[in-house]
């Protein structure tokens, strides 16, 4: 099921308070909190009214990376229509993105709003131009090479830590992962370090997946679906480096 799946409806939010106090307030199941001025490029997006086909709406929350200076990209399920099909064009729902912190309590970050979204023909992948540009954050760059089998990533998130009452995080969490399987479009993760049980959560649809060998960061994979959190079987992510033609086509300000 889809990481977007889990909402914050009118029931969810009497449950609030009472999630707060039973989870913890991180991201990424089993990760760690990045530190301060960690992958700035790490994006937090809110979704407000979003539609549901009787007529009801409800708020949700999805992670994302900055890819360049107006681009971000992110899961393309994130942004669907009443019958959650994949959408492209006007943003379907009022969405911000928030970057460049790794603490909301402590600092603001950068916010942007989202105007367009166009999702990847064949992947669960979508990229959302933002209201103005971010000039004082550096984009993550695209890997252009295929991934192996045993690579280890890195993940960044702002989703829940449980599935148990989930809300989107305050925090956002790292952890670490190792690719499983290769396929054309796609890579098999499962958690690597700090346990066998570290894995993205609800709310971390979209969340970037990325290497930093050789003092090199770069996007491998975004994050679209898996079991549970938290667990120790593996995730789809889709492999970005089949889309970076497509990417640079519509992301033309890709330095």
């Amino acid at each position: 099921m889809p990481r977007l799946l889990a909402t914050l409806g009118v029931i969810a939010g009497l449950l609030l308070a009472t999630a707060a106090a039973a989870v913890p307030a991180h991201a990424v199941a089993h990760g760690w909190y990045a530190a301060p001025g960690q992958y700035p490029f790490a994006t937090k997006l809110t979704m407000t009214g979003i539609p549901r086909s009787d007529g009801t709406s409800y708020d949700s929350a999805c992670s994302a990376a900055l890819i360049s200076p107006t681009w971000i990209v992110t899961a393309g399920h994130c942004f669907h229509d009443v019958n959650r099909n994949p959408v492209s064009g006007p943003v379907p729902y009022p969405t911000t993105a928030r970057l460049n912190t790794v603490n909301l309590s402590t600092k603001a970050g950068v916010v942007r709003s989202v105007t367009v979204v166009r999702q990847a023909a064949n992947a669960d992948v979508a990229l959302a131009r933002l209201s103005a540009p971010v000039t004082d954050v550096p984009p993550l760059p695209l890997s252009t090479a295929k991934p192996a089998s045993g690579q280890i990533l890195t993940i960044a998130g702002w989703g829940a830590t449980s599935s148990t009452n989930p809300v989107p995080s305050t925090r956002l969490t790292l952890g670490q992962v190792k690719v499983r399987t290769v396929k054309s479009a796609t890579l098999a993760v499962a958690g690597y370090y700090p346990a066998k049980d570290t894995s993205a959560c609800l709310y971390d649809s979209g969340a970037p997946y990325f290497s930093t060998g050789s003092g090199r960061v770069a996007l491998v994979s975004v994050e679209s679906d898996g079991p549970s959190c938290p667990h120790t079987t593996t995730e789809t992510t889709y492999r970005v480096d089949p889309l970076v033609t497509w990417i640079r086509s519509i992301a033309t300000d890709i330095r």
